[in-house]
């Protein structure tokens, strides 16, 4: 299922790279990461070794979106810009149609998958 997919693989994917930009680039630490996202801190430290939320891997044209949400995130005092960013990323990422060859990779019985529409075809 699609939003399987979303919660047990994508968003990982982007929390591990957002944790990367906040703790390399704004030298946060893993602790404040930790709050910051609303996870523990050995969920940070496992992104940060690629122990958790490896399977995706972005585009460059993703990585700078992503690198441009986690400066908003640090630079915010709302705490539910996190939610909001992550919402925005993760559709941006369905609208260029990444989830669905993800989604066709996972799920080999799948020909037609067109779930950023919301649509979802079975063809044999």
């Amino acid at each position: 299922m699609p939003c399987e997919l979303i919660v047990w693989h994508l968003l990982p994917s982007m929390r591990r790279e957002i944790t990367k930009v906040l703790v390399a680039d704004s030298q946060l630490s893993q602790k404040e990461v930790a709050k910051i996202l609303g996870v523990t801190e050995s969920a940070i430290s496992q992104y940060l070794s690629s122990k958790r939320g490896d399977e995706f891997k972005f585009s460059p044209e993703i990585l700078e979106e992503i690198n441009k949400i986690a400066i908003q995130i640090k630079d915010s005092d709302s705490e539910s810009i996190v939610i909001e960013k992550i919402c925005s990323l993760c559709n941006l990422i369905k609208n260029k149609g990444f989830l669905c060859q993800f989604h066709k990779a996972d799920d080999l019985s799948l020909h037609n998958c067109d779930h950023c529409t919301g649509e979802l075809k079975n063809e044999t």
